[in-house]
């Protein structure tokens, strides 16, 4: 919770910013790939990246650190959802390793700067 006491608004916290950055890259991932036409795994790898950015931006508008905590974890679940439904992606050859691990890589990366800020 260290870095949230210098914060002053949701744009400020680098796990918004990198959050975003993801779901930007899932958008691209799924009009780009074979996933665009396979529409519960298409949507389920959206709402796992939405859900990541949306509820650090929730936690930070509660009032309380328990509550921000609470949404933190939640977002760090997301993380984990949607690293397993990239893994499903590959493993029906709707996208390649080569394309599916950076995004994975991020995600795991994003997911423990979640764990450092919930600390």
């Amino acid at each position: 919770m260290r870095e949230i006491n210098r914060i002053r608004k949701l744009e400020d916290l680098e796990v918004f910013r990198d959050a975003r950055g993801i779901v930007r890259r899932v958008y691209d991932l799924v009009v780009t790939t074979k996933t665009a036409h396979r529409y519960p795994l298409r949507d389920q790898l959206l709402r796992a990246s939405l859900s990541v950015v949306s509820n650090i931006a929730e936690g930070f508008e509660r009032d309380g650190d328990r509550e921000f905590l609470q949404f933190l974890s939640q977002a760090k679940g997301s993380c984990g959802e949607l690293r397993a439904q990239l893994r499903v992606a590959e493993d029906l050859a709707f996208v390649s390793e080569q394309v599916v691990q950076p995004l994975i890589e991020d995600a795991m990366r994003l997911s423990r700067r979640l764990a450092r800020l919930m600390d």
